[in-house]
Parts: structure tokens; C-alpha cells; sequence
């Protein structure tokens, strides 16, 4: 019996932490969505979620093109309910190999500061090249979780 009450308590222990920890598969649109964008987004991963201000996060978006990808850069813009809180730009070879065509993930990580408000975000990301041509666009939200979610993320590591 005393096992049986250890095992349910372990698997809900599980289930309510797993949400803390594990990645998010994030539903995104096309800031234009008649533009035929030369860099096609199919997903973006966002680990862990939800994102917790003081931890990384790594943002993974994977993409397709036919052309090749020699250089450029990521414009990144965030808002907290209509709010711009964050602006930058990124060299996009440091975020993914160049050249890259075909199948591609761009990987950006970042630890957002401890003092960051809980609640929900708003990501807008554009990849222009070295001539600043528009190869994509997208916006997607993610949550930032509240302290209580961010003590038991700690108590799980």
C-alpha cells in the first residue's frame, strides 16, 4: 500500500512538473501572410517553457529555403502587452552555419533578467540579408511564468 501511494504521488509529481521543464512547440504566423518569404518557417521550440526570467531560454525555429544563406541578420522585437520592452539585431551566421539552404535551424539563446514580469510576450522576428532584403517574418507569443513557477523549475533541477 505505502508503495502504491509513493508510485501516485511520483507520477503526479511528474505531471505537474513536466510543463516546467519541457520544450513548447509554438504556433507562429507570417507578419505579411500574402509575401512569398524566401525563408519558409515550419516550427519554433521554445526550452524551457514556460520561460522564466534569471534562466536561458533557447528559441529554435526551423526553416527552409531554396536559396543560399551567405550572411545577414535577425531583427528581434518584443512587447509585453503593448509595450516594446526589447529590441536587437543578431548576426544570423551566429545563430545558424553559413551558407545554409535547404533545411535549416536557427538556435538563439538568452537569459532574460530575474526581475522580468510574468505574463504574455509577443516575439516578432525578421531575417533580412546582406542587402537588408526581407527573407522572412514572423511573430509568435510565449509566457513568461510567475515565481511560483519559477521556484519549482529550481526545485526540479
Amino acid at each position: 500500500m505505502a508503495s502504491t501511494k509513493f508510485l501516485v504521488t511520483l507520477l503526479f509529481s511528474l505531471c505537474i512538473l513536466s510543463p516546467f521543464t519541457s520544450a513548447e512547440s509554438t504556433n507562429f504566423e507570417y507578419c505579411n501572410k500574402r509575401a512569398n518569404y524566401d525563408v519558409k518557417v515550419s516550427g519554433i521550440d521554445i526550452t524551457p517553457y514556460p520561460v522564466s526570467g534569471g534562466k536561458k531560454t533557447t528559441f529554435s525555429i526551423s526553416a527552409n529555403t531554396g536559396k543560399s544563406l551567405t550572411g545577414g541578420k535577425l531583427v528581434i522585437d518584443v512587447n509585453y502587452l503593448f509595450f516594446h520592452v526589447h529590441h536587437e539585431a543578431i548576426d544570423l551566421c551566429k545563430e545558424t552555419s553559413c551558407p545554409a539552404s535547404g533545411d535549416f535551424v536557427i538556435s538563439h539563446s538568452q537569459e532574460l533578467p530575474g526581475f522580468t514580469p510574468p505574463g504574455s510576450y509577443t516575439l516578432t522576428m525578421k531575417m533580412v540579408d546582406e542587402k537588408n532584403k526581407e527573407l522572412s517574418c514572423i511573430s509568435f507569443g510565449f509566457s513568461i511564468g510567475f515565481i511560483a513557477e519559477s521556484q519549482a523549475l529550481a526545485a526540479s533541477s
